[in-house]
Parts: C-alpha cells; sequence; structure tokens
C-alpha cells in the first residue's frame, strides 16, 4: 500500500514552505487567519527567532501559536502549566494552535470526604 503524499488545498508541503505568511493566511481556517493576518505577538515573534535558529527540542510557553509549515517534522517543548510535553509537528497541524495538542488540565480525582463535608460526620469525634 502507498502512503499517500500530503496536501492542502492542492498544495504539496514543498509548495507551502516556500509560501510567505499572508498567502498561508488564505489557507489556514479564519482564527489561524486572522491571528497571521493581525501580525505576531512579541512572545511569538521571540519563539520563531528561536525556533529559526535552533530548528528542534525548542521549550515555548507560546500556546497561542499557529503551526506554520516551516515548523513540520520539529519537536517543540509545549508548556502545560506544570512541565513540557515534546510535541512532534505533523503536516496535518498545520493551521492549528501549538496549546490544541498538550493538555493542560488534569482530571479531578475525588478522595472520601473529609470531617465536617457530611450530615453523618457531624456525629464523629474530632479527637
Amino acid at each position: 500500500m502507498v502512503k499517500k503524499e500530503f496536501t492542502m488545498y492542492g498544495k504539496s508541503l514543498q509548495e507551502l514552505k516556500s509560501l510567505s505568511i499572508e498567502e498561508i493566511a488564505r489557507l489556514v481556517p479564519a482564527r489561524a487567519r486572522r491571528t497571521l493576518t493581525r501580525g505576531f505577538t512579541p512572545a511569538q515573534k521571540t519563539f520563531l527567532k528561536v525556533f529559526r535558529a535552533k530548528k528542534n527540542n525548542v521549550k515555548t510557553h507560546c500556546r497561542d501559536m499557529v503551526v506554520l509549515p516551516e515548523m513540520v517534522n520539529a519537536t517543540i517543548m509545549i508548556y502545560n502549566g506544570k512541565s513540557f510535553e515534546p510535541v512532534q509537528i505533523k503536516p496535518e497541524m498545520i493551521g492549528h494552535y501549538l496549546g490544541e495538542f498538550t493538555y493542560n488540565r488534569k482530571k479531578v480525582q475525588h478522595s472520601s470526604p473529609g470531617i465536617g463535608a457530611t450530615r453523618s460526620s457531624a456525629a464523629i469525634s474530632v479527637k
């Protein structure tokens, strides 16, 4: 079975990498298009500068950065509020935000109720 080559709106990955930010903005969904057309924030500019210099294992707190074609096949360490999670960027991620690929909330795990939490616990001595 032959693996199908990635295309986005009829453009291959190599063609996407050669496009400018304005041309990429025309291809991505509306929310990402708005981010790209308004320009990058200072934190996003810093991330791009470091990414272009280092290319791999870049640590970032910038979860609101749109995945660009130049980031494909790189590993980016995205902060989830507690630790940096490694994310391998794939072509299908273009146009999404970095924060979409790491969870920043844990599932709540309740244990037994404490003293005073229920009506029946009022009868138990605190000592």
